[in-house]
């Protein structure tokens, strides 16, 4: 999960939102083990913070292509058991 809010409010106010599903990575970069449940409820709560000229961006990632990210420093593990991984 990434974003690019203008707002700083609102950046914060996504940002502890997203903590609610995941780890923060870096300053606007979330990853996370969700559910369709889990995606469906970020977007519905994701609406008042995201304006017309912000942008969230929800990427999924296979099992396959899980592992094959390629990490330097520090890595985080996440164990899939076929949950989408953003």
């Amino acid at each position: 999960i990434c974003y690019d809010i203008t707002d700083n409010g609102k950046r914060q106010k996504l940002a502890d939102m997203l903590l609610d599903y995941g780890d923060r990575l870096q300053m606007s970069v979330f990853e996370a083990e969700l559910s369709d449940d889990d995606l469906k409820d970020i977007m519905d709560r994701a609406k008042k913070y995201v304006a017309e000229e912000d942008s969230l961006r929800v990427y999924s990632i296979c099992q396959n292509c899980l592992a094959k990210v390629w990490t330097l420093g520090r890595a985080f593990k996440i164990d899939s058991n076929g949950a989408r991984i953003v």
